[in-house]
């Protein structure tokens, strides 16, 4: 080969690299200024409620100032709030709730998942099917025969009914998750467990259990979430502000006829979302990983 033909040949390679890393640089350009523009938007609301929360009612009611400015910041919403014995009855009512849901949507889950995903059967993948399908299914659709149901049961304006009804919204997506993530495990440990004499249970337990960590993970900030942030369930089965949760606790008892207590709604609706708030900041890593495991099979 020639020298100008070498020549030639480099300065194409490095026309095509320059080139690659324009590309590349115009694409995180573009990346970084849509993601800045979808962090606006996602959390101008929220900045918009702290900033609510912190004003008091003539605050709030002067429509001639800019509601972006708090000139006077004060905590008595988030206190009146706080020192008030029923907005503590909502949260420990949507704690009681949150608490038996998740523990009894993972144990469902858990199991219904391994003998779908290992325990193969005639019918199972196409139960396995089923039980995401009945996920589809909005809760605007089922509450009405839902609340026949715990209607008969003597669970209406009961926190048990709720523990009942939610396992419905719950359990079938962390099935699927489970579903996924346990088919991503490799054959070869069913094989060597048998071999040594394990049963399925023992499997399960001592097996699939620790290497599906982060799918379980997953699946309960699922539950957790659900559970905490219902809001058509409880607005429908309960009426007695003892027996609220937190989600239509505070909305009910603050609206009353066309007066808002914007102040203490917006103070009472951030309260509301920071547990699942704090629970995300600590385990977003293990989310993700457990999502992303059960999307794929194999």
């Amino acid at each position: 080969m020639s020298a100008t033909a070498v020549k030639r040949t480099g300065l194409t390679e490095f026309g095509r690299a320059g080139s690659l890393r324009k590309e590349r640089r115009w694409a995180l350009i573009v990346a970084y200024v849509s993601l800045v523009i979808a962090a606006i938007i996602m959390l101008a609301p929220p900045f918009y409620m702290f900033l609510t929360s912190l004003k008091t009612s003539a605050e709030v009611a002067d429509l001639g100032g800019n509601p972006w400015i708090v000139k006077s910041p004060t905590l008595e919403n988030y206190t009146a709030l706080i020192g008030d014995p029923m907005f503590r009855g909502f949260f420990w009512n949507s704690i009681k709730v949150t608490v038996l849901v998740v523990a009894l949507s993972m144990i469902i889950s858990v199991l219904a998942a391994f003998a779908l995903a290992r325990m193969k059967f005639w019918g199972s993948q196409v139960l396995a099917t089923g039980v995401f399908l009945t996920y589809l299914v909005p809760d605007t659709l089922l509450f009405i025969p839902l609340y026949q149901i715990v209607g008969g049961l003597g669970l209406l304006n009961s926190t048990w009914g709720l523990v009942l009804v939610y396992p419905t919204l719950t359990v079938p997506f962390c099935t699927w998750i489970m579903i996924g993530y346990f088919a991503s495990i490799p054959k070869e440990l069913d094989e060597a467990a048998l071999i040594d004499g394990c049963g399925w249970w023992q499997m399960l337990i001592r097996i699939f259990i620790p290497v599906a960590l982060p799918g379980i993970i997953a699946a309960t900030i699922f539950a957790f979430t659900v559970s905490w942030a219902a809001f058509v369930y409880p607005t429908a089965f309960i009426t007695r502000p003892d027996e609220m949760p937190l989600t239509i606790g505070v909305v009910s008892q603050l609206i009353r006829g066309d007066t808002f207590a914007w102040g203490q709604l917006m103070a009472g609706a951030l309260l509301a979302a920071l547990p699942p708030v704090v629970v995300y900041a600590f385990l977003m890593d293990y989310y993700i990983a457990g999502l992303t495991a059960g999307a794929t099979k194999g």
